[in-house]
């Protein structure tokens, strides 16, 4: 099971290590390695995130998400993202950022740096949105009852995510204008860009999340219709129907899925100019990273871990509000990035460690108290 699920990895892995030797011997393939497990530890939220969506999704579209996704992680997110970001923020052609990507790498890490308050505001917002829709919906299961308890009912009051972001938004960009005022306005044009790109964010996250919740709505309708009736559903073509909406929820979810990689990405991405700015060295070692994250979201599915580690998900989320936090943060100040990888290992430790003790009160009071003991269990 294990090597089924990482065998691809493990392939990779390989493959990368001998690629940076060749490229540039074993300092390169050093730093292939560190890239590598630091995209795993900035990530793993991102695994346990996904997991709670690929399980919804058929094998199918899990080895969809293994196969085409991790080309779209590893070679757009990692390698044509940031030559795409220094040709659209230095107003050059595609072919002169990848010349300088090449030949002038200081000159290409400083533009992509330059970037970085847009690509901040935007994957902010869409984690941002993530993250309050899950805090505002009321559950069956909560982690930190004290504040979910609370949250999930302010999340009755319509758009109240969507407010919330804004504010933050605008809060965001004001206060980055006024640094820039300070400063002899620097910066002045790029406050106006952090809040369109933000706000790109926020309608990305709205229209792919939009569309893969109705179709997984509708979807779950039409399994329900079969289910009631039985007989009209063995009709090949009501079968028909039901196959496409299925392959239309999932294209959507499996879109979704893409695009909160490409956020939580963002500070992988930034985080690894800290350690080289050879573009070639950036994208293997990222990409071993991301494949190995691809792994354990699909390792978790299969397992169950989710089942039965409940909290794990909240864990996870509240990461995704601590990253989207920090991304917003890093527009005015400077943030390492082994901050940002420790709060959402802690944060997942400790949802992991809850998921424990409630098993454990589970089992001690006997299926017959369940109900009591998952009452009690609560943080």
């Amino acid at each position: 099971m294990l090597l089924k699920t990482f065998g691809w990895s493990f392939a990779i892995t390989a493959l990368g290590l001998v690629a940076a030797v060749f490229y540039g011997g074993w300092t390169a393939f050093g730093i292939v390695a560190i890239l590598a497990v630091l995209e795993i530890s900035l990530s793993f939220d991102n695994a346990v995130v996904n997991a709670g969506i690929l399980k919804k999704m058929s094998a199918f579209w899990q080895k969809i998400f293994l196969t085409v996704g991790v080309l779209i992680a590893v070679f757009g997110m990692r390698l044509v993202f940031p030559v795409v970001i220094v040709a659209v923020t230095a107003k050059m052609g595609p072919l002169q950022a990848v010349d300088l990507a090449l030949n002038d790498k200081d000159r290409y890490q400083q533009l992509v740096t330059d970037a970085h308050p847009a690509i901040a505001a935007f994957g902010g917002m869409f984690l941002l949105m993530i993250f309050l829709d899950f805090i505002f919906e009321d559950r069956d299961i909560q982690w930190l009852r004290w504040i979910e308890r609370p949250l999930a009912k302010l999340g009755k009051v319509d758009m109240l995510a969507v407010c919330i972001s804004l504010v933050v938004l605008l809060i965001t960009s004001f206060t980055f204008a006024a640094h820039a005022h300070q400063h002899g306005g620097a910066h002045a044009d790029k406050a106006q860009t952090v809040l369109i790109a933000g706000i790109a964010g926020l309608i990305t996250y709205m229209v792919v999340g939009g569309l893969s919740g109705y179709f997984e709505d509708r979807l779950e309708e039409a399994e329900e219709r079969e289910h009631e009736e039985e007989e009209e559903a063995a009709r090949s073509g009501k079968q028909r129907s039901a196959v496409v909406l299925a392959g239309q929820a999932a294209f959507f979810m499996f879109l979704y899925l893409e695009v909160l990689d490409a956020s939580f990405s963002f500070d992988g991405v930034i985080g690894a100019f800290a350690i080289t700015n050879d573009i070639v060295l950036m994208a293997l070692g990222l990409g071993i990273g991301a494949m190995y994250v691809r792994s354990l979201t699909v390792y978790l599915v299969r397992q169950g871990t989710l089942d039965d580690y409940v909290y794990l998900e909240h864990g996870a989320h509240y990461a995704i509000g601590a990253l989207a936090i920090i991304l917003m943060v890093t527009i005015r100040y400077e943030i390492n990035e082994v901050i940002t990888g420790l709060v959402g290992v802690i944060l997942i430790a400790w949802s992991f460690w809850s998921s424990v003790r409630r098993n454990r009160a589970l089992a001690a009071a006997g299926e017959g108290t369940g109900d009591k003991a998952e009452v009690s269990s609560g943080v």
